[in-house]
């Protein structure tokens, strides 16, 4: 499945232009509050009428200004999972689920009661009222309705915004489950929180101001140090992948990335599985040799690819650590004194706990 949209739509204080387009997997647009990111999804779920803009989703035109095509929001075939669960007070969580399915087209594919329920683990909330749940667990009944509609896309604005950090913690290995699983089903996802969409995103939209300013897989948006002043000096951070070899006694897990080994503790995963991994460019130290004698174990051989001057005192570093890309935030003052240049082969030293659990996702 494929997106295509192309918008341009004036408010009172604020223009929105934006083109960009979405393939499988997870899609996020992200962006500070205020960025254009609910709109963006309101036109796409044709809640937004733009004043001029072209959406085409799988070959067929769901919006063209020009040529007078406005498809109404029920005949899109889109599931819509907002920041608040939306469920009926007065159905019980299997009824709200049924209530999803009364909008699947018929004779559509798509997960059946049972497999919605298995996914999401909701097999002990069917018989509760939505009153009686947590935020976490409205979410995922609000989800489960929407994939019952059986959507050819799934639009989530902003899904874990009023949930504190362990209930969000709660839902997101549901949504990696359906990012990964056997239902192939493409999400826009809106956010403005980076480690959400460093742990579920395939695809990064980067906006600002109503425009896109940068869009990629992932991993390499993420890598990008032009990209640090937009995610912000404090969470940008490149993501990596991880296998999982070991698991100490002690808490402390063993993993494999492309350029060597490194130890962290709050990994979950079982042995054999990939994970991704947010290294925060703050956390990465740079050394012009193998250093010893340190507490951190996890040094890794890297050359360092491009410089990017900050406006103030600091830089961001890309570095390329085996097959992989890592990002380091240095002062300017160390760049001169350590002689950083592109093409210089030095070494990164990540501690260990600043790699949080909740950075370590499926």
């Amino acid at each position: 499945m494929t997106l295509s949209l192309s918008l341009s739509h004036r408010f009172a204080d604020f223009t929105l232009e934006i083109a960009l387009d979405a393939g499988p997997g997870i899609t996020a647009l992200f962006g500070r509050s205020g960025a254009g990111k609910t709109t963006v999804i309101n036109a796409v779920g044709g809640f937004l009428r733009p004043d001029q803009g072209r959406i085409v989703v799988d070959d067929e035109v769901l919006l063209d200004t020009d040529q007078g095509i406005f498809v109404p929001p029920h005949k899109r075939h889109l599931g819509t999972v907002f920041q608040d669960a939306r469920l009926f007070p007065h159905l019980s969580v299997a009824q709200n689920l049924m209530f999803g399915a009364r909008y699947a087209p018929r004779g559509s594919a798509g997960p059946g009661f049972d497999d919605v329920v298995a996914l999401l683990g909701l097999e002990e909330l069917l018989g509760r009222a939505p009153a009686t749940l947590s935020g976490g667990q409205r979410q995922r009944v609000a989800l489960g309705r929407a994939l019952l509609s059986h959507p050819r896309m799934l639009l989530m604005d902003e899904p874990l915004a009023s949930l504190d950090g362990p209930r969000k913690q709660e839902i997101l290995p549901f949504l990696e489950r359906l990012r990964d699983g056997p239902l192939g089903l493409p999400i826009l996802y809106v956010s403005h929180a980076v480690d959400e969409i460093a742990r579920l995103a395939d695809t990064l939209v980067l906006i600002q101001n109503g425009s896109v300013q940068a869009q990629g897989p992932l991993f390499d948006v993420m890598a990008d140090p032009a990209a640090v002043p937009l995610l912000g000096v404090r969470e940008a951070g490149a993501v990596i992948e991880a296998d999982v070899i070991a698991h100490g006694t002690d808490g402390i897990s063993t993993l494999r990335v492309s350029a060597g080994e490194i130890e962290l503790p709050g990994v979950q995963a079982s042995i054999g599985a990939r994970v991704r991994l947010r290294v925060l460019a703050q956390d990465v130290i740079l050394s012009l040799s193998r250093p010893k004698g340190l507490s951190s174990v996890n040094v890794l051989a890297v050359t360092v690819d491009t410089i990017h001057p900050g406006d103030g005192p600091g830089a961001a570093i890309a570095l390329r650590a085996g097959s992989d890309r890592l990002l380091s935030r240095v002062t300017a003052r160390a760049v001169a004194e350590l002689g950083l240049v592109p093409g210089l082969q030095c070494y990164a030293i990540l501690k260990a706990t600043t790699v949080a659990p909740g950075s370590i996702g499926r």
